[in-house]
């Protein structure tokens, strides 16, 4: 920030990390007052105008900020509007939300007041199990030898950035690894997030699974692994195993990760 009476100045560093930097701070400000002008802004950051010119320009393009007119009360003065800027949904979502902590405030009430561990893993069962409905079709399209990519393709487009490989050694089978969970802060409180989605992958590849590794329990991957089946196995998924099964797996290799 400029001091009282600093006259603004142009970025001195042109570098993308600079830029950056940059941009967050035109982001942050923009949150912190809400909609502004470019006046506004590089009143506040201590920058020109044509420098907040050019990250707006940049924000815009990502989607992050958006331009509009500014709301005049009373009488509208002679020329064009003034624009100001604003930020999107998209750029909100990229600061701090306290989504995680309603989260498990909520798992919380869940588990005091209707069931214990037990409405807890009901819950999460029945959330994973909605959300593997989009999953499901993807799969079962799959051939059999493709299931496993099909499922990480489909983990990916919900933000798992999910990839099959092959498993490493001796072992026949194939890794399903998850390199981002969207809920992990709250899984590593309730692992029963974790249980309940080892359970769908085992429905969905018609397969028991394992669970060697999650990021809820600080590995760096979510790691499971595929056995691979018997050939001539029947198509289609079969009955996930019993919850108690897998979740005994999960839980006992949780902290291994051979990734």
């Amino acid at each position: 920030m400029k001091n009282v009476g600093e006259a603004p100045r142009e970025e001195l560093v042109t570098g993308s990390r600079s830029d950056r930097s940059t941009r967050d701070r035109v982001a942050r400000s923009l949150l912190d007052h809400g909609p502004s002008t470019v006046a506004d802004l590089a009143g506040r950051l201590g920058l020109t105008q044509a420098a907040v010119r050019r990250h707006l320009d940049a924000l815009v393009a990502e989607k992050v900020v958006a331009a509009r007119e500014k709301r005049v009360y009373g009488a509208r003065s002679r020329g064009r509007p003034a624009k100001v800027f604003a930020l999107t949904d998209c750029g909100r979502d990229a600061f701090d939300q306290s989504y995680d902590s309603l989260a498990v405030d909520a798992l919380r009430w869940i588990e005091r007041h209707a069931g214990g561990e037990a409405a807890v893993a009901a819950f999460a069962r029945e959330r994973l199990g909605h959300q593997a409905e989009s999953y499901r079709a993807a799969v079962a399209a799959a051939p059999p030898d493709g299931r496993t990519a099909a499922l990480a393709k489909a983990l990916s487009a919900d933000g798992y950035a999910a990839v099959a490989r092959s498993a490493p050694g001796a072992q026949q089978g194939e890794q399903l690894c998850q390199h981002h969970c969207p809920v992990a802060h709250v899984a590593e409180q309730f692992p029963q997030l974790c249980e309940a989605e080892t359970e769908i992958f085992s429905e969905l590849l018609g397969t028991h699974v394992q669970r060697l590794a999650t990021i809820a329990h600080g590995d760096g991957v979510c790691t499971t692994f595929i056995p691979q089946g018997p050939r001539g196995a029947p198509d289609g998924p079969r009955t996930a195993p019993h919850p108690q099964t897998t979740s005994s797996a999960s839980t006992r290799t949780a902290g291994r990760n051979p990734a």
